[in-house]
């Protein structure tokens, strides 16, 4: 699996566009986003999303959630969104909260093991740029599964260096903990992962 791993300054005027390129070749790309490093493949890329498993050592049974650049892209990806998947998009996003709610027919089904998705738009200027040109990506931490999240470009490149094509680095990422996800595949919405936004603040948005 041994392979050149190229680092770009997030700065560079060529970072995009080759981040672009080598996903649209079914490559993989690790980025930063407002919460750790996420390593990323376009979501409709079944072999690329299967890489992602096989990079990181990740069980297959363990879903892969989906990046996208605003709430407008929800339908490309999910069904209708129930009205509490809503009001918390509308109030958390973009930043580090992850909903999972009812995929579409017709995604890989590597994405997860059963019919619902996680979705997230991330609060990340670097990470938004790269979804606007490339679209939804099937993204998950940067790092070797069961290993601490990275949070430098550096790190990625520690874990990961020869087994994915390229990283984007932006610097240090602003957050450093995976976000919260919650489950509105529910009549009340269940938290699966704590994380930068509390129980507390959920329940809040949804009363």
């Amino acid at each position: 699996m041994s392979k050149k791993t190229q680092v770009l300054p997030g700065s560079d005027p060529q970072a995009i566009a080759r981040a672009l390129e080598i996903l649209q070749g079914g490559g993989l790309v690790a980025f930063p986003t407002d919460t750790v490093y996420g390593l990323g493949a376009r979501v409709h890329d079944a072999r690329a999303i299967q890489r992602i498993f096989r990079v990181k050592g990740r069980m297959q049974t363990k879903a892969i959630p989906v990046l996208l650049a605003g709430a407008d892209e929800i339908s490309k990806i999910a069904l209708d969104l129930p009205s509490n998947a809503e009001q918390l998009a509308g109030r958390f996003w973009p930043g580090p909260l992850t909903i999972v709610v009812w995929r579409k027919p017709g995604l890989p089904e590597a994405l997860s093991a059963d019919k619902t998705i996680g979705l997230r738009v991330p609060d990340h200027r670097l990470a938004l740029e790269l979804l606007t040109v490339a679209g939804p990506l099937a993204a998950t931490s940067a790092n070797r599964s069961g290993e601490p999240s990275l949070c430098t470009a550096e790190d990625v490149f520690t874990a990961l260096e020869g087994r994915i094509e390229l990283i984007l680095d932006g610097g240090k990422t602003p957050g450093g903990e995976p976000s919260t996800v919650v489950d509105c595949t529910r009549a009340v919405p269940r938290i699966l992962r704590t994380g930068p936004i509390s129980e507390e603040e959920i329940l809040r948005v949804l009363r």
